[in-house]
């Protein structure tokens, strides 16, 4: 990369950084460090003679912490090592169900409340000494309580309120449920990322045949919402779109929403055609699946999913199902957050890889420069593009 496309060989770094990993998303920071080490130590941005270069270029950038519990459940935040000074970056994932913690002689799951009380609880320990504060929280945490029908908390307005009040600089997300929640704090730094190009690399590299043009691709909207992914998604490869509409029965709620009659879709033909689905997350998957099966039964070539999140709330049994009967082929998720270790053994999973990215963000964010030559996916695409059809 020359200098005049790298930034940051242009600055310094704001302050030392490190980074503080919730138990919930340890593997994965563990992995953006080694990228951010690579980094600094293969092409260093600062001359081997500036004052601060030991630790810009350290071994490891992880702060060492804890967040010990009572036998009541009540915890604490404890940072064993010096934090002062430096530009903290917090990373919690919290999806991760898979951590337990005891009350009373009970086992419970960790909740996403326990863990955004525990990311509060590491900020406080360290606040008054970091020089800035970062947290990096991939699902945004209550980001789809965002808006407010009816007498209704607004939880994520209310978690970013109590977060800029904690001191917290900047928020890192991706992919959020409604990026507009972002309102709720206007004078703190809010950057919602998104996947596009890590997962058409994805797809690409376990779909050798995988055909872009008019022809043989079009990209689906399972619902209103994902409306703006389908479109630059379309846009970007050149590719037709089309999208599917809730018909919900509004006479009826259901835990907490009304339940969906039908999916009505609005589009050109699909038959023979590869359909990507692109969306911000799978839960139930309940939703996806039914738009996928009416995809096949309108002569689709081949389904693919692909979602920043795989949550799957509710087990992967009606996912095999589907794909044993052939109403999908492929389902792509991001590595952002937790997934059940049983994912990686089904034939129709494929990961797309974020850490790399997150680490050129959090670099970025440290030397205090734009990030939009980062977050920006459209050269990198269009370059993926041009070795496919030279």
């Amino acid at each position: 990369m020359t200098d005049k496309f790298d930034p940051l060989r242009h600055s310094i770094p704001f302050a030392p950084l490190k980074i503080a990993a919730l138990e919930g998303c340890l593997d994965f920071a563990k992995k953006v460090n080694e990228q951010l080490v690579n980094y600094r130590h293969e092409n260093p941005t600062m001359p081997a003679d500036y004052l601060g270069y030991a630790e810009y270029a350290a071994d490891s950038f992880l702060v060492d912490f804890s967040c010990p519990r009572f036998g009541t459940g009540e915890g604490k935040g404890i940072i064993h090592s010096s934090v002062r000074g430096s530009d903290l970056f917090l990373l919690a994932d919290i999806t991760n169900y898979s951590l337990t913690y005891t009350v009373c002689g009970y086992t419970n799951h960790m909740s996403p409340d326990n863990h955004f009380q525990d990311l509060k609880r590491v900020i406080s320990a360290s606040d008054g000494k970091a020089k800035r504060i970062n947290v990096v929280m991939p699902f945004l945490y209550e980001g789809r309580q965002h808006k407010r029908s009816g007498r209704e908390s607004l939880d994520c307005a209310l978690a970013l309120q109590e977060l800029a009040d904690m001191g917290v600089s900047n928020i890192l997300t991706f992919d959020a449920h409604d990026p507009r929640v972002q309102n709720a704090v206007p004078l703190m730094g809010f950057d919602n990322l998104m996947p596009t190009y890590q997962v058409l690399k994805a797809i690409l590299i376990s779909t050798p045949d995988f055909k872009i043009d008019s022809s043989h691709l079009m990209i689906i909207s399972p619902d209103e919402g994902a409306m703006s992914r389908a479109v630059y998604f379309s846009t970007i490869l050149g590719v037709d779109m089309g999208m599917f509409y809730k018909r919900r029965d509004y006479s009826t709620v259901v835990n907490g929403r009304n339940p969906i009659v039908a999916h009505e879709f609005l589009g050109d033909s699909v038959c023979q055609k590869d359909v990507v689905i692109v969306d911000d997350m799978i839960s139930s998957g309940e939703s996806i699946l039914d738009v996928a099966k009416q995809l096949k039964e309108r002569k689709a070539k081949r389904v693919f999913v692909c979602t920043t999140f795989g949550l799957f709330t509710e087990g992967f049994d009606k996912f095999d199902d589907y794909y044993e009967k052939g109403y999908i082929d492929k389902i792509i998720t991001t590595n952002l957050n937790y997934r059940d270790p049983e994912l990686f053994t089904k034939p129709y999973y494929q990961e797309a890889d974020m850490t790399g990215f997150l680490a050129s963000i959090i670099d970025s964010v440290n030397h205090d420069v734009s990030i939009s030559h980062v977050i920006s996916p459209t050269d990198k695409i269009n370059q993926l593009l041009s070795k496919i059809h030279p």
